[in-house]
């Protein structure tokens, strides 16, 4: 069950009257859920774990558990109220202390109906905390000169989504490729993702240009359609984001820069040599376009809805939009594989001209973008 819900109850109430309307309550949402009552041994552990507020007088109580919860469990605290018994306005209390504490926490309050679905959201949230936490991500020969702005501190990751960033040197990698095409750069990689315990990395892909005249254009394609996380350049958070919107999706992302935007329409030219075999309806292979060598994917995805996805290396910010895929393009100036978006909200193009998070973003087929808010909002 990935629902829990504890309670505080003021002694000063009846117990068997406080249970009947417990009871009625909770049926109406709808949901799920394993009740613990008082005992609060397990919190923390559930992907939702709310704390039914049943009546007033419960603040003191509340005061004498919040550290030990804490301990347990460092996610906001979810405060249910019923609105009967003075639930709310102890809530209400409790919230506040927790906001002087500089702790996060919301009461979820009002219909029904309003409670189930926010429930479910909030649900949606802990089962990505809880698929993000232990999770192991390689950064392979460490990101590439170019991107001075897309670096993440691995402290933040840690404490933060709970993914530890793991170091490999370029040379490990190298040792493994026994064979300098495509497939050689796919196995060897593997060969790095069993070993390190990893379920995802990102690579410095343009060293094995000069190191195997190849690309890892191939490799990353299939490794992303295999299930994990596969990025470009040794770019942090890049990889971050397609950690976050694959656990989200439960799909593969793909990573790319904005070639050509327009500020007025709202239309954004994302364009990357390299794109997830499980996204796309087909595929052509062609060079790596910077170099004209190994091998460039040419994907086409179908079109329809999107969202763009870009997270911080210190999670101090992200940027999300939902948008339409107009077209996939094959212009021979561009990387191969060349997805035009209309976004949704045109005044969001101006972000990228104004203040991007660096230049490659993540696009996911689908419209995501409350989830994804609800989950960057809870780190």
């Amino acid at each position: 069950m990935s629902i829990a819900v504890y309670s505080l109850t003021s002694q000063l109430h009846d117990e068997q009257a406080v249970s009947a309307t417990t009871k009625e309550f909770l049926s109406s949402l709808g949901v799920d859920y394993l009740w613990r009552g008082n005992n609060f041994s397990d919190y923390g552990s559930h992907a939702a774990d709310l704390i039914f507020v049943r009546t007033g007088g419960t603040e003191g109580l509340f005061r004498k558990l919040w550290e030990q919860l804490l301990e347990q469990s460092n996610r906001p605290f979810l405060l249910l109220t019923s609105g009967k018994s003075n639930s709310l306005a102890a809530s209400m209390e409790i919230l506040s202390f927790l906001r002087q504490q500089g702790l996060g926490g919301e009461i979820i309050h009002g219909s029904a109906d309003y409670i189930r679905r926010r429930i479910l959201v909030l649900e949606k949230v802990g089962q990505v905390r809880q698929h993000l936490r232990g999770c192991r991500l390689g950064v392979i020969g460490q990101p590439s000169d170019w991107l001075i702005a897309s670096h993440a501190d691995p402290d933040v990751v840690r404490f933060g989504l709970g993914i530890s960033l793991i170091d490999i040197p370029m040379d490990e990698l190298l040792e493994e490729i026994k064979v300098k095409d495509a497939c050689g750069i796919y196995e060897a990689l593997k060969v790095l993702v069993v070993r390190h315990r990893l379920q995802g990395f990102t690579l410095r892909c343009f060293d094995l240009l000069t190191a195997v005249r190849n690309t890892g254009c191939w490799a990353l394609a299939r490794l992303n359609a295999d299930g994990y996380v596969a990025g470009c350049e040794g770019d942090v958070p890049a990889m971050l984001s397609m950690m976050i919107g694959r656990a989200v999706t439960r799909v593969s992302g793909f990573q790319a820069n904005p070639a050509r935007i327009d500020p007025e329409t709202g239309q954004v030219l994302f364009a990357h040599c390299t794109i997830p075999f499980d996204m796309v309806d087909r595929y052509e292979l062609d060079t790596h376009f910077e170099s004209g060598i190994g091998i460039g994917i040419r994907g086409y995805m179908r079109p329809g809805p999107v969202t763009v996805l870009k997270v911080a290396g210190d999670l101090s910010r992200c940027f999300v939009a939902e948008g339409e895929l107009l077209r996939c393009g094959a212009m021979p100036d561009l990387c191969r594989t060349q997805l035009l978006i209309q976004l949704n909200d045109a005044e969001q193009a101006r972000y990228f001209l104004t203040r991007p998070i660096g230049n490659h973003h993540i696009i996911f087929p689908g419209h995501h973008q409350a989830v994804l808010h609800e989950v960057l909002n809870k780190f």
